[in-house]
Parts: structure tokens; sequence; C-alpha cells
């Protein structure tokens, strides 16, 4: 398996490549302006790292969901995640309090691979100030977790391999995270 580890220029990418390497697995990383679509091609599986800002200034991302969501692997933290959203229609929003270095309850709603084995509630890092709006979630993706305060903090596409979480998995302050990323990584669809 190739992995491609989207760098949108975060800190907290190489804590995904950690992760990764801790598991067994090898990755390329790139950052959104430095790979072509072309060089995409030779990918099977996709994390989309977190990154400053909203989805449309994240370089070659929107065009990767674009070009790669319908046949690729992918799976996308914090900015990652509302890329996905923001691609299949929903719309995202600027939270009134920004939520940096906050530990936040989890719990799983709706049934995804990359929670197997999780309990439902989990402790989670949170690190944004956008977020995706519940009310704009459109049919073909379905919402898989929230916070206690009802943010949206994980989605999946209802037939595409498609994945994403708002909270960083990759963190500390996210005990389960490990096994979301190893859940990501060793899961093959059919």
């Amino acid at each position: 398996m190739r992995l491609l580890i989207l760098d949108n220029y975060d800190s907290f990418t190489y804590n995904i490549v950690h992760c990764v390497r801790s598991l067994g697995y090898e990755a390329e990383v790139r950052r959104n302006d430095e790979i072509s679509i072309a060089e995409i091609d030779a990918f099977d599986k996709i994390i989309i790292s977190p990154g400053p800002g909203i989805p449309s200034e994240a370089g070659i991302l929107p065009r990767l969901l674009e070009c790669y969501a319908d046949k690729k692997s992918i799976f996308g933290v914090c900015l990652g995640h509302q890329a996905i959203a923001e691609h299949f229609g929903a719309r995202l929003y600027n939270m009134p309090e920004v939520c940096h270095g906050v530990s936040s309850m989890m719990r799983v709603v709706a049934p995804d691979y990359i929670f197997d084995g999780l309990p439902i509630e989990f402790h989670a890092a949170r690190y944004h100030s956008w977020a995706v709006d519940g009310e704009s979630i459109p049919e073909h993706l379905e919402v898989t977790a929230y916070s206690l305060d009802g943010t949206v903090m994980g989605l999946r596409h209802r037939t595409l391999d498609v994945h994403g979480v708002q909270f960083h998995p990759e963190s500390i302050m996210t005990p389960e995270g490990i096994g979301i990323i190893e859940n990501f990584l060793c899961t093959v669809m059919k």
C-alpha cells in the first residue's frame, strides 16, 4: 500500500507521520502546493492533514478531492475533514468560540470502520475555529460522531471510502486516536 500524507502546512502533520510509522507503515509526505494531481494517482490511501485557514486556501486539496474522492481511500483530519464536508456539499461556519488545545468528549453516533473496537465515548483534542454545519449535511454523507456540545466531529461518505474527523487523532490528548489511524490504514474497502 502506498500512503500519501498531504501536508497542509501544519505542525501536527509529523505527529500523524509518527503514528503511521509506529504502526509499521511508511508514508510519503507532500505539501499541498508541491505535488501534482498526476503524482497523487500513484497512491492507494491518502491522509489529509490539519492546517490553517479554510479548504479553498489549501493548495491542491480541493482538486485532490474533485479527482480522487471516488477512487481513493481518504481520511481527513481537521481541515481535511472540513474539506471533505465542503466538497460533498456541506457548509462550514466560523465558531463563536475557538477550540485550541481543548480536550472534549466525543460520542460515536453511527457505524464507521475507523471507530471499530473503540468505546462509543472518548476524549479527543480539538484545535479549530471552523466547523461543519450539521444542518447542511447532504444525504450522501453521514455524521459519525459529535462532541457533547453538538459540534460535528466525524463524518463518512455512505458509499465511498472517505472519512473525516474534526478532532486530532494524532494528539496525545486523544488516547484512542492511534486506533482510529490504524483502522483506516489496515482496512481495505471493496
